[in-house]
């Protein structure tokens, strides 16, 4: 039975399109993520850290070249630095009066060039925050900028929408060249490895070389599609030896020293290598999980940036799909240059809409988003892998082989969406599918082979019109004798296999049913529905066994855990609730969405969890009851052991070490017995002070709770105000101001001191009253210098006997303006009292009597 579920955010999305940048070591992405920065490991996609912005979208990234600093902009013009490290905005300031759409930082650090919409060129010094270059020129926005990779050469590149380059020079602060070449926007540039080549790529199909001693241009070659990227390929890089590898087993003749090898990326969603020698094509990629196969395509597709890894990690493209494909290169064994897709990181998933474990461990999660392609994700590294049998929206469902990642058999005949599909669980011979079309239709897996190369028509062996609106879930039972389906309907229909006949329908939902799922073990079935509850029935009759309330929404998932004694479920109020079957009680709630959670899969051998939903996060979780009992009986043994520390210490009197263990143990009793005798002792100032200075923020924090606790008892307060005391005597202001919530804890405080010195003040003007009575009465002496009352103390005791006096005339006053019936009651009352008063004056008599011969 599992008491609880730890989670793991294993996938968020990091990357909403836009700037990115690369770290210099490729260990860590800074992706743009709508009005936040990412910051992303590129090992396993997962986000290290995030920087909130100022609620707008960021526009342009930059990193330093020692990767201690990050340069952002967004549309509200602020540009900022960051500190990678600490995450802290250092400095920041605004210069241009459009967005800023690029930005690039100098080799040495100390310069920052930024790219306007208001067609502008800015040079900055980083340090500053001052402009150091102001530079106009470009008749539109200006999309890109980039400094000359030699820090002796200060050269600075920027190319705009208006089809232009122009090369600035930092020196002499003007422009130096403009290359006009170009029909339409330069979307790229990129430097030779000599430093005296320019490479830029632009929307009109073409890739301009440019040389830097003259600024000519040397050659244009024709690429046949819009480019979005440029990268040249240095001669350390695995790209060229590859190449040179190839070209000798072709018997082509060797690449010149002064030739130049470059790659490039665009609308076709294709890497093609290029020699400039003659502007021949050396390598172009057959296909990519982006190629554009036609013009007419609606989807999303190609490529939107590429650049090449440092360290010869490869070359990384960025997909319009919002993908960061990792490519390295690799000798074909027939010969020949291949690109194998190394990494894949996935920046934005779109709204998940259905998840399923696959491998015989469950280390993959194939994931259904609302887009064309379904993923699957290798859970150690969250990089994509293998595909399986989908339903989609084009009324087909096709069966895919894991291995090769190919379509091997498409399936047609539904008129509609199709919505749900399920395998049987043994023989794996067929499957079943649901539609919109109100349908079922069984498919035979006859005819499969694995050495099949072209796609296979899927039959139908039977098909039933099942219901009357959308069908949204199928199950099939574990013995693949049944299937269950869930409709719109408001009904759920087990039937037969593999023939599809009737044999019994749950009625009893007042809202469409979203899943149905077999018993692993039971004859039942569990649905969960939009009228928020979920229900488990009997195959057998079709009753209603249970339901369980609880979601505040529609529950769109539940699915059996724990051989069927317990479920777990998930619905559009975003939360993840675990269920006990027996009691009909929910023992836990999990809140880690922030909106419709439409995916659950449950894996069957570890019954791990992975949840998936409208936010486009996916949630791994754990199951963690044997680690949560273990955690807790570790901390209970820990927590004796220390408990009999603490005692031992009392014991001791040890009060620095006790006092310490008693806050770190949080037992305030414990610490108000320990400050009571302290209390008591001559020297407790000195005592107090050495235990509170051995205790931290945290701890200070946790005792002036208690001292708060304590303060609101007029018998414990004595000693809360001694701590009090204490504690504002050691700490300086500034580490009082830094406890936590210190505010919230002086304001509670404040209000009950008060009273209580009120109080001790009545308390002791009520003395001197006591005093002047005795005094005047001869019944005890004053205590004088001479032997003689001081005329202050005269003074205090007159004051204090007017106050009295005052006060009993207020009294008769008040009796005189009463009702007679109530002063009569009064008068009664009166006299009860002044029976009780004489009783008291002689007590009070009698012992002042006796130790006034001591006096």
């Amino acid at each position: 039975m599992k008491n609880n579920y730890r989670c793991a955010q294993s996938l968020q999305q990091f990357y909403t399109g836009g700037p990115y940048a690369v770290s210099s070591d490729g260990s860590f992405l800074v992706c743009a993520c709508d009005d936040t920065i990412k910051i992303v490991d590129s090992a396993n996609a997962s986000i290290k850290s995030t920087i909130d912005g100022d609620s707008e979208p960021v526009t342009a990234l930059s990193l330093s070249q020692d990767n201690k600093f990050l340069f952002s902009a967004s549309h509200s013009r602020q540009i900022r630095v960051w500190d990678v490290s600490s995450l802290k905005c250092l400095r920041s300031w605004k210069g241009h009066e459009g967005p800023v759409m690029g930005m690039s930082c100098h080799a040495s650090g100390g310069l920052l060039a930024t790219a306007g919409a208001d067609r502008k060129v800015l040079v900055w010094d980083v340090d500053g925050g001052f402009c150091t270059h102001y530079f106009k020129g470009h008749k539109g926005i200006v999309t890109s900028i980039m400094f000359h990779p030699d820090p002796n050469r200060l050269l600075l590149f920027s190319s705009s929408d208006d089809s232009t380059i122009r090369v600035w020079d930092l020196t002499n602060k003007k422009c130096v060249a403009v290359l006009e070449k170009h029909q339409s926007t330069v979307t790229s540039l990129s430097i030779s490895e000599d430093g005296w080549t320019l490479l830029s790529a632009g929307r009109d199909k073409v890739v301009n070389l440019w040389n830097l001693h003259d600024y000519s241009c040397k050659i244009t070659v024709p690429t046949y599609e819009a480019m979005e990227a440029v990268c040249a390929i240095d001669s350390g890089s695995p790209f060229t030896s590859c190449l040179a590898l190839s070209m000798q087993q072709h018997g082509r003749k060797k690449i010149s020293s002064s030739s130049i090898q470059f790659i490039t990326v665009g609308e076709r969603g294709i890497v093609r290598i290029w020699y400039s020698d003659g502007a021949v094509c050396l390598f172009e990629q057959k296909s990519s999980d982006v190629t554009v196969s036609s013009d007419k395509e609606e989807m999303r597709r190609g490529f939107t940036s590429a650049m090449m890894l440092p360290s010869g990690q490869g070359l990384l493209c960025v997909t319009a799909d919002l993908q960061f494909l990792i490519y390295v290169p690799e000798e074909h064994p027939e010969g020949g240059l291949n690109l194998v897709l190394r990494k894949r990181l996935i920046g934005y998933n779109e709204e998940i809409v259905d998840m399923k474990f696959l491998g015989e461990e469950e280390q993959y999660l194939a994931v259904a988003t609302s887009v064309e392609q379904v993923r699957v994700y290798d859970l150690a590294s969250i990089s994509g892998t293998a595909l399986i049998v989908t339903g989609s929206k084009d009324n087909t469902v096709r069966l895919w082989e894991s291995q090769s990642n190919r379509c091997i058999g498409v399936g047609i005949g539904h008129m509609g969406a199709v919505g749900a599909v399920a395998f049987t669980k043994k023989q794996r011979n067929f499957f079943v599918s649901g539609s919109s079309d109100r349908t079922l239709k069984v498919w035979s897996l006859d005819g499969l082979s694995d050495d099949l190369e072209e796609v296979i028509n899927l039959k139908a062996k039977a098909v039933v019109a099942a219901h009357d609106k959308d069908i949204n879930s199928l199950a099939v039972a574990p013995n693949d004798s049944l299937v269950c389906s869930g409709s719109q309907d408001r009904t759920a229909c087990i039937w037969r296999l593999p023939d599809l006949v009737s044999v019994v329908v749950l009625k009893g939902h007042k809202r469409g049913i979203w899943s149905v799922e077999f018993s692993p073990v039971d004859q039942c079935v569990i649905t969960a529905s939009g009228d928020k509850t979920i229900k488990i029935w009997a195959i057998s009759d079709g009753s209603c066994l249970r339901t369980f309330e609880g979601h505040t929404s529609s529950v769109i998932r539940a699915s059996f855990i724990s051989r069927g004694a317990q479920f777990v479920s998930c619905g559009a109020d975003g939360l993840v609730k675990l269920w006990t079957v027996k009691t009909n009680e929910c023992i836990a709630t999990y809140d880690q969405h922030e909106e419709k959670i439409w995916a659950l899969a449950v894996g069957k051998k570890t019954e791990m969890l992975a949840t998936g939903g409208g936010d486009a996060l996916i949630n791994l979780w754990y199951d963690s009851t044997a680690a949560d009992k273990e955690e807790a009986f570790r901390k209970e043994e820990e927590g004796v052991l220390r408990g009999q520390e603490l005692e031992n210490a009392a014991l001791d009197a040890d009060y620095t070490k006790a006092i310490q263990l008693a806050t770190q143990l949080h037992r305030p009793h414990k610490l108000f017995e320990l400050f009571s005798e302290l209390c008591r002792k001559r020297d407790a100032e000195v005592h107090i002070e050495k235990a509170l200075c051995s205790l931290g923020k945290e701890e200070f924090h946790l005792l002036l709770q208690y001292v708060r606790e304590w303060n609101t008892k007029p018998k414990l307060c004595h000693i809360a105000q001694f701590v009090l005391l204490r504690v504002f005597s050691i700490l300086p202001p500034t580490d009082i101001v830094e406890i936590k919530g210190i505010g919230e804890l002086l304001e509670a405080l404040i209000p009950y001191s008060h009273r209580h010195f009120s109080r001790i003040d009545r308390l002791e003007r009520s003395t001197f009253l006591l005093d002047y009575t005795l005094t005047g009465m001869s019944v005890i002496e004053p205590e004088t210098d001479g032997g003689e009352l001081k005329e202050e103390d005269v003074k205090r005791f007159e004051d204090a006997e007017e106050q009295q006096l005052a006060g009993v005339a207020l009294e008769e006053q008040n009796d005189n303006n009463e009702p007679k019936e109530i002063s009569r009651k009064k008068r009664k009352s009166h006299k009860s009292k002044d029976g009780r008063h004489k009783k008291e004056k002689v007590v009070a008599y009698t012992s002042a009597a006796a130790i006034s011969p001591q006096a």
